[in-house]
C-alpha cells in the first residue's frame, strides 16, 4: 500500500472526544486535494478551536479486546507508519494549516515495549528533527515501562492511559491480557506524578505538560457508575488525573462482544455531567446521587438529581446567595454564577427576563430559587437533555465501524 492508503486506514476523522468534541464535517479537511485525512476539529472550553490529527502508528494488535475490530482476531486490512512517516504526514499538514496538533495511538502487535518506543521514536523526532513545540498527545499502550512512561511525560504535551473500567474483574472481562491493578492503574498514577513533578521544576512557560487523561469503556463489562466516578474522583483529588473519558459500549460486528446490548447514550453523558460536577462545581463525590443499582438516574442530570434529594437547601434568594450556592443551582453554571455575584453592586435583578440574559437556564433553575421572596417557577421541571429513555438502546442490531470506538480519545 502506498503511503496515503496506510494513512487513510490508520487514521479516523469522524471521532468524539468527549461533550467538548466537535468533529470535523464530513471532508471538511480531507477533501482538499494532496491533503491528509483523519484531522478532526475539536473545541476546548476557553481555548478555542484547534485541529488535531488523529493516526494509529499500527492496526495490528495481539490484544483480545472483545469490543476492538482490531483486536487479534478482527478481520481488518492490517498495516503499519513508520516513525519517520508518521512525522512527515503531520508535519506536511501543520505547515499547511491543515493540523495543530497530533494524538498518536497504536494497537500492540507482540511486545508493547516495542511499539511504544516505535511511537516515542516519532515524538522524538518531531520535536527534535522538527523542532515542533505545539500539541503532541500519546496514548501509551498497555505494558508500557516506566521509562517510556517518563520519557512521554518528557516529550509530550499529554499522556493518556486507557483503565477501560474501574477494576481487576471489570478489565479481564474485556480483554484477558489487560492487568488493571498491576499494570493500567499504577502506570497512570506514575504518569500523574511526573507531570506534577514536571510543573514543580520548572516554569509555567517551559512546561507544556498537561495532566493525564484515562478512558472507561461504558458498560461493557456490567460495572456501576459509581465505580468509575469512585475512582475518577479520588485520582483527581489527588491530581493524579486531569479529566476522564466515557465512551457508552457499542457492539461491533465480529468482535467477541457483538452479541451484548448497547449502553445508552445518555449513560454517557451522565458520567460526564458528574465528572464536571466533581471537577469544576466544587462537588464531592459522596454527594452525588446514585440508584439502588449503582448508576446516575437516565431521567434527571446529577446536579438535579441532588437538588431534589435536598429540598432543605431551596430555594435561595438569587439576589443574595454567594457563588458556592449559586453553582448548585440547576441551569446555572460556574461562569454565570460569578457574573452574578460580581454584577450585584452596580445592577439590579428585575425578573426571569435579566437572569436570562446573564445566562441562567430558567426551565431548569426556576422552582430553586427566590426574587425578592417570590419563587420563580411553580414547579420543578427540568428540561433534560433526553437523548434516549431509560430502557432504550442506542442501537438495534451491531454496527460497522473501521477503529474502536475507544480508539482515539
Amino acid at each position: 500500500m502506498d503511503l496515503r492508503t496506510r494513512v487513510t486506514l490508520l487514521s479516523e476523522s469522524r471521532d468524539r472526544d468527549g461533550p467538548a468534541g466537535v468533529p470535523a464535517r464530513a471532508g471538511e479537511l480531507s477533501s482538499q486535494p494532496g491533503a491528509p485525512v483523519g484531522i478532526t476539529r475539536v473545541t476546548h472550553p476557553g481555548h478555542g478551536p484547534t485541529r488535531l490529527m488523529r493516526v494509529m502508528q499500527t492496526n495490528a494488535c495481539s490484544l483480545s479486546c472483545g469490543y476492538c475490530p482490531t483486536f487479534c482476531g478482527g478481520k481488518v486490512r492490517r498495516t503499519y507508519l513508520e516513525p519517520e512517516e508518521v512525522a512527515r504526514v503531520f508535519m506536511s499538514a501543520q505547515r499547511g494549516g491543515l493540523a495543530d496538533g497530533l494524538f498518536l495511538t497504536s494497537g500492540v502487535p507482540g511486545r508493547p515495549s516495542k511499539m511504544t518506543d516505535r511511537m516515542l521514536a516519532t515524538v522524538d523526532l518531531l520535536r527534535r528533527r522538527e523542532g515542533f513545540r505545539g500539541y503532541v498527545h500519546l496514548k501509551l499502550l498497555p505494558g508500557a515501562e516506566r521509562a517510556q512512561v517518563e520519557a512521554a511525560v518528557r516529550l509530550a504535551s499529554r499522556v493518556s492511559i486507557n483503565l477501560e473500567a474501574p477494576g481487576d474483574g471489570y478489565v479481564r472481562a474485556l480483554a484477558r491480557e489487560k492487568d488493571f491493578g498491576g499494570d493500567l492503574l499504577p502506570k497512570l498514577e506514575l504518569a500523574g506524578r511526573l507531570v506534577l513533578e514536571r510543573r514543580r521544576i520548572e516554569s509555567p512557560a517551559r512546561s507544556g505538560a498537561i495532566g493525564p487523561t484515562t478512558q472507561f469503556v461504558v458498560g461493557a463489562a456490567g460495572e456501576a457508575d459509581r465505580e468509575i466516578l469512585g475512582l475518577v474522583a479520588r485520582l483527581e483529588r489527588q491530581r493524579l488525573l486531569h479529566h476522564a473519558h466515557f465512551s457508552a459500549f457499542q457492539p461491533v460486528v465480529g468482535t467477541p462482544l457483538e452479541g451484548q446490548r448497547a449502553t445508552p447514550a445518555a449513560r454517557e453523558l451522565r458520567l460526564y455531567q458528574a465528572e464536571h460536577l466533581l471537577r469544576q462545581y466544587g462537588f464531592e463525590y459522596d454527594e452525588l446521587v446514585f440508584g439502588t443499582d449503582g448508576n446516575l438516574s437516565l431521567h434527571d442530570d446529577p446536579k438535579t438529581a441532588w437538588a431534589l434529594a435536598h429540598p432543605e437547601r431551596f430555594p435561595i434568594e438569587v439576589s443574595r446567595a454567594p457563588y458556592e450556592a449559586l453553582v448548585r443551582v440547576p441551569g446555572i453554571g460556574p461562569a454565570t454564577a460569578r457574573s452574578l455575584v460580581a454584577a450585584r453592586p452596580r445592577s439590579v435583578i428585575r425578573g426571569s427576563g435579566d437572569l436570562r440574559a446573564a445566562g441562567v437556564d430558567m426551565a431548569r433553575a426556576g422552582w430553586f430559587l427566590t426574587l425578592g421572596g417570590r419563587r420563580l417557577a411553580h414547579a420543578p421541571r427540568p428540561q433534560q437533555l433526553r437523548l434516549f429513555a431509560p430502557g432504550e438502546h442506542l442501537t438495534q442490531a451491531p454496527f460497522r465501524t473501521p477503529v474502536p470506538p475507544c480508539a482515539y480519545r
